[in-house]
């Protein structure tokens, strides 16, 4: 056995087990903070300006997981095709 059939039958295990920890979070916790300003929903608190909400999560701090967006994106595709 040489080094690269090594190293795959170890990154293939450590994957999967990353990959359904991932979806166990999506499924418990399906939002995370927003990126933007930490999650305060705000744009330009720090620099003394007059603040206006964040556009990427619409000022509620808050935004959907990548995750979760595709399995509502693969849910809807679904539901279409099916009807």
């Amino acid at each position: 056995m040489d080094l690269i059939h090594i190293a795959a039958s170890l990154l293939c295990p450590v994957l999967t087990a990353i990959t359904f920890c991932y979806a166990v979070v999506c499924a418990v916790s399906p939002f995370g903070t927003c990126r933007r300003r930490a999650g305060l929903g705000r744009i330009g608190i720090t620099r003394g300006v007059r603040s206006r909400p964040c556009r990427r999560c619409d000022a509620t701090g808050i935004r959907i997981r990548l995750g979760r967006h595709l399995y509502h994106e693969a849910t809807r595709i679904h539901r279409d095709g099916t009807r």
